[in-house]
C-alpha cells in the first residue's frame, strides 16, 4: 500500500493546475520577466517585510518562479547542467508548501529542467533538503514529462541525501511506493541503493536489494557487484567477499583494477593469501590486464604469509609485462626476506634503491630493513642504518622507533629503549600503544613485571589505552605465573572495553587451567571458544588432552581426541604422544602401542618422550621384544639415541638385564659406546652386583664386536 506521506504528494500534484493559474496569469516572456526585475522589486525579495506594497503586487511563488525564469536564460548552461543555478534569495522566504508550488509550477509552464534547476536550487538549503515530498513531487513530474534519465538523478540524490541522516530504508520504502504511480524502477537507481548501504555497512540490506532486482526482473551489471564486493571487503567479510566474486565471474563479470587491488588486500590481511592469488590469476584470464598497484599489492601479500619465492616469480611476471617496480614494490620485498631471516639478500636489494636514480628508499625502506636486523639481534647494523636515514633527512616515523626499540627490549638493553622513547618524544612522536606493548612484552620476558605495570600505568596516563595485543602480553604472563585470578581479571577487562579474545588467548588460559588440573574451567572456556565460532587449533586439542592425562581421565582424553578431525586438526605429534603418555601410564599398552603405529603411518615422527616412555613400559613387563619392535620402525640414528636413553632410564630404575639386552642390540649396530651410558650401566650392574653383565658387556667391547 503506497505511504501517507506518497498519497499527501500526490495530492499536491493534482493540484498544481490550480497553482498553474493563480501562480502565472500568463506566460511570461523573457522581455517580461527581464523588465520585471527591478533593483527595488529584487530587495524587496530579500527582505519581504520591508516593502509591503511591492510584495503584495506578487506571491512568493510568482517571485521565485520569475527569477528562476530569469536566471534560467540568462544562464545557458542550465541547460545541460541544472545543478549550478544561482538565486540570490533567501531560504527562509519560502515554506515547504511554496517550494513544491514552485517546482510543479514551473514544470507545467517552463519544462523541467527549469523545474530540476530549482529543485537542485532548493536542497542546498537544509530546511528543503530532508524535505522528503519535494524530492517526491520533482520524480514524479518529470515521470510525467518523460524525463525517465533525469527522475533518476532525482531519486538518486534523494537516497544519498536521506542516507546522510541514516534515513535510508525509508528512503527505498518510498522509491518502491512511487512505482505503482509510475516510476520505473532502473538498474541504475538499484545499482545506487545497493551502493550506499554498502557503504553504510548495511551489507545484508544491500543483498536483499540485490535480490529485489533479480525479483523485479532486473539484470545485475559489474556495478552491482562491485558495490558489493566493495562494501564486504571494507569490513573484511572475506568468505561473502569470495562468494559474490565466484557469483559475478560465473555471469562473466570482471572486476576492475581498483576493486582487485582491496579484494587483494582484504583477502592477504585476512591470510587467504592463496586465494588472492588464485583470484589474481583468474582475472588475468578472463580479461583484465593487472597494472603496477595490482602487482605489488599481491607482492606484498606473498611477502607477509612467507611465499618470497612466489613473490619474486611475480615480479618477473611484472617486468615482462612492463611494469617497473617501485620503491613500494622493493620493500614489500625487503621486508618479506627479512622475516625469512634472509637480511643479506634483503640489504643487496636495498642497496639497489640506494644506488638507483628513480627510486630512493623511503622510511618504510628503512624500517623494514631495521626490522630485520632487530630480529636478528644485530643491533649494530640496525642503529648503523637508524642513523643514515635520519643523515639523509628523513624522519624516523613511530613505527621506525618502536621497530628498534622491540629489538632492544628482546636483547634486554632497555637503557637505550627508555633513551629512545625519550628521542620520539623530543621529536613530536609520542610512544603509542605499539611502542608501550614492545616494552611491556621485553620487561615481562626479563622478570622485570612491576617495572612493565609501572611503565603501563604511566602510558595510561598520557591516554595510551590498551590494545588487544596488551591483555595479550599481560594475561600470557599471568597465565605462565600461575596466577589464574588475575589472568581471568584482565580478560574480564579486556571484553569489557570490547576487545575480543582471540582462540590462541584462549588456548593460552586453558592451557594454564590443564597445567593446575582445573579441568573444569578448561572445559568451560572451551565450550565458550565454540560458542564464539572460533576454530579450536591442534594446541587448544592437545592441551585439553595433557591436562585429561594427568588427571587420570584417559577416556575424556581420547574422546578430545576424536574430536580434533571436527575442526579439521590434524594431529601432530605432540598430541598423540600426549595420548600415548597417558594409555602408558594407564597400562594401556595395546591402544598406546596401535596409536603409535598409525602416527608413523601418518608420517609423523614421535619425539625422544614417546619413544622411550613405551619402550619402557614393555620393558617393565619384561616384553623386550615387543619394545624392540617398537623402535625398529625408527631410522638408524634416532634408533642410536634412543636406545641410549633407554638404557640409563633402565639403569637408573635398576633394570640392569633388560638395559643389558639393549646395550647387546646397540653393539650390533655401533661400535662406539657412549661413555655416559656405559658409566651408569656399569654402575647399575655394581651396585645390583650383576657383576657378569659388565664382564661381558666389556669383553664384547674389548674384542670389538659389532
Amino acid at each position: 500500500m503506497p505511504s501517507m506521506q506518497f498519497l499527501a504528494s500526490l495530492r499536491i500534484l493534482r493540484l498544481h493546475g490550480f497553482l498553474h493559474k493563480f501562480s502565472f496569469p500568463q506566460r511570461l516572456s523573457v522581455s517580461a520577466s527581464a523588465g520585471f526585475f527591478s533593483s527595488s522589486h529584487f530587495d524587496s525579495i530579500s527582505s519581504p517585510h520591508r516593502d509591503s506594497s511591492s510584495s503584495s503586487l506578487q506571491s512568493p511563488v510568482q517571485t521565485i518562479c520569475s527569477l528562476v525564469i530569469e536566471s534560467y536564460f540568462r544562464q545557458p548552461h542550465l541547460r545541460f547542467s541544472p545543478f549550478k543555478l544561482n538565486l540570490d534569495v533567501d531560504a527562509d522566504f519560502l515554506t515547504h508548501e511554496q517550494a513544491i508550488s514552485v517546482v510543479a509550477s514551473l514544470a507545467s509552464e517552463e519544462g523541467s529542467m527549469m523545474a530540476l534547476s530549482f529543485f537542485y536550487w532548493a536542497i542546498r538549503f537544509p530546511k528543503f533538503r530532508y524535505f522528503m515530498r519535494l524530492y517526491i513531487v520533482c520524480t514524479m513530474l518529470l515521470v510525467e514529462k518523460c524525463k525517465q534519465e533525469r527522475a533518476d538523478e532525482v531519486v538518486e540524490c534523494m537516497i544519498g541525501v536521506f542516507a546522510e541522516i541514516g534515513k535510508l530504508k525509508e528512503a527505498v520504502d518510498m522509491i518502491i511506493d512511487m512505482r505503482n504511480q509510475g516510476l520505473v524502477l532502473t538498474t541504475r537507481v538499484m545499482n545506487r541503493i545497493i551502493m550506499v548501504a554498502a557503504e553504510m555497512g548495511l551489507l545484508e540490506y544491500a543483498g536483499n536489494m540485490f535480490d529485489e532486482m533479480s525479483a523485479r526482473g532486473m539484470a545485475p551489471n559489474s556495478c552491482t557487484y562491485k558495490s558489493i564486493i566493495v562494501g564486504y571487503c571494507r569490513y573484511g567479510n572475506v568468505l561473502d567477499v569470495d562468494r559474490w566474486i565466484n557469483e559475478m565471474m560465473e555471469r562473466g563479470f570482471v572486476v576492475d583494477n581498483a576493486t582487485l587491488t582491496l579484494i587483494i588486500n582484504a583477502f592477504c590481511k585476512k591470510g587467504f593469501v592463496s586465494r588472492a592469488f588464485w583470484l589474481f590469476h583468474k582475472v588475468k584470464k578472463m580479461g583484465l590486464s593487472p597494472n603496477l598497484i595490482n602487482y605489488s599489492s599481491m607482492i606484498s601479500g606473498l611477502c607477509k604469509r612467507g611465499s618470497v619465492k612466489q613473490a619474486f616469480e611475480l615480479l618477473e611476471e611484472m617486468v615482462r609485462n612492463g611494469w617497473k617496480p617501485n620503491v613500494y614494490t622493493h620493500t614489500s620485498l625487503i621486508d618479506g626476506l627479512c622475516k625469512k631471516g634472509w637480511t643479506d639478500r634483503a640489504f643487496r636489494l636495498f642497496l639497489k634503491l640506494v644506488r638507483s636514480d628513480i627510486y630512493k628508499p623511503n622510511v618504510y625502506t628503512y624500517t623494514a630493513m631495521i626490522s630485520g636486523y632487530c630480529k636478528e639481534e644485530k643491533l649494530n647494523r640496525a642503529e648503523m642504518l637508524f642513523e643514515r636515514m635520519k643523515e639523509q633527512g628523513m624522519v624516523p616515523n613511530t613505527n621506525t622507533y618502536t621497530t628498534l626499540i622491540d629489538g632492544h627490549c628482546k636483547a634486554g638493553n632497555f637503557s637505550r629503549a627508555y633513551e629512545l622513547m625519550e628521542f620520539m618524544c623530543n621529536e613530536g612522536f609520542f610512544p603509542n600503544i605499539c611502542t608501550y606493548n614492545a616494552m611491556v612484552d621485553g620487561l615481562c620476558k626479563k622478570g622485570r613485571v612491576e617495572e612493565a605495570f609501572k611503565l603501563l600505568n604511566k602510558g595510561c596516563r598520557n591516554r595510551v589505552e590498551a590494545d588487544a595485543v596488551t591483555y595479550n602480553i599481560l594475561i600470557s604472563e599471568q597465565c605462565k605465573h600461575a596466577d589464574l585470578n588475575r589472568a581471568l581479571m584482565f580478560l574480564t577487562k579486556m571484553l569489557k572495553v570490547g576487545f575480543q579474545p582471540d582462540v590462541h588467548l584462549y588456548t593460552t588460559l586453558i592451557s594454564a587451567f590443564c597445567r593446575q588440573k582445573m579441568m573444569n574451567d578448561s572445559e568451560k572456556l572451551f565450550d565458550e571458544v565454540v560458542k564464539l565460532g572460533f576454530v579450536p587449533t591442534k594446541e587448544t586439542y592437545t592441551s585439553m588432552i595433557c591436562g585429561y592425562c594427568r588427571e587420570r581421565k584417559i577416556g575424556l582424553a581420547v574422546k578430545f581426541f576424536q574430536r580434533m578431525s571436527d575442526h579439521g586438526c590434524a594431529p601432530d605429534s605432540i598430541s598423540y604422544g600426549a595420548l600415548i603418555s597417558g594409555l602408558c601410564k594407564e597400562s594401556r599398552l595395546d591402544e598406546a602401542r596401535r596409536l603409535y603405529d598409525v602416527m608413523i603411518d601418518n608420517g609423523l615422527t614421535p619425539c625422544e618422550v614417546t619413544r622411550v616412555t613405551l619402550a619402557y613400559e614393555y620393558c617393565k613387563t619384561e616384553e623386550f621384544a615387543s619394545a624392540m619392535v617398537i623402535l625398529e620402525r625408527l631410522d638408524k640414528k634416532l634408533w642410536i639415541h634412543t636406545v641410549h636413553t633407554l638404557i640409563r632410564k633402565l639403569c637408573s630404575e635398576k633394570k640392569v638385564g633388560m638395559a643389558a639386552l639393549f646395550f647387546h642390540k646397540l653393539l650390533d649396530k655401533e661400535v662406539n659406546v657412549d661413555r655416559v651410558s656405559l658409566a651408569a650401566f656399569m654402575t647399575a650392574c655394581c651396585e645390583s652386583n650383576k657383576y657378569a653383565l659388565v664382564s661381558d658387556l666389556t669383553e664384547r667391547i674389548s674384542k670389538g664386536i659389532g
